[in-house]
């Protein structure tokens, strides 16, 4: 899954989610390399006539577009969102590719987290509601992860909730 929610101790836990990549570096260099061969194939019939002159700068705009495209969805994938809860405060980062980092604070006592199954902008619409205000979580995940993420951060946040530490230890 793309998220990581780690419990640093009883009463601190930090989630890292971010979208999925489904095309790594390797992949990246291996599209573009197999559509420059493709390319390349029917211009072999054409070479030493002036037809090749004609098509190279086609087949050099093709290959050029398919390289800006997948390099500018690799960058605008690069969405980061951190939570961190303890029993004083809860703070969602969101680092955005091209706009500045968003924060958002409350206190987890008065913090709600809502799964909104249908009506909501997506399927099971995550929404964590404090501070006077509502944030969105995981909004790039499939509607089972964030199902799945909303039934560990509220058993997370019932955990904080009703930690009471041991007056012996």
């Amino acid at each position: 899954m793309p998220y990581a929610l780690t419990q640093d101790s009883p009463t601190q836990a930090t989630l890292r989610a971010w979208p999925h990549n489904a095309l790594n570096p390797r992949g990246f260099v291996m599209a573009v390399g197999m559509a420059a061969g493709t390319l390349a194939i029917p211009l072999l019939a054409v070479i030493g006539s002036p037809v090749l002159w004609g098509l190279l700068p086609f087949a050099g705009i093709a290959l050029w577009g398919l390289w800006y495209g997948l390099d500018r969805n690799w960058r605008d994938r690069q969405i980061l969102e951190e939570l961190t809860l303890s029993r004083a405060e809860i703070t969602l980062t969101r680092t955005n590719p091209r706009s500045p980092q968003q924060q958002w604070r409350a206190d987890p006592h008065w913090v709600s987290l809502r799964l909104v199954p249908r009506g909501g902008p997506v399927e099971n619409y995550l929404i964590l509601t404090g501070g006077g205000r509502e944030v969105e979580l995981g909004a790039y995940l499939t509607p089972d992860e964030r199902a799945s993420l909303h039934d560990a951060l509220s058993d997370l946040l019932v955990r904080f909730k009703t930690y009471a530490p041991d007056p012996f230890s």
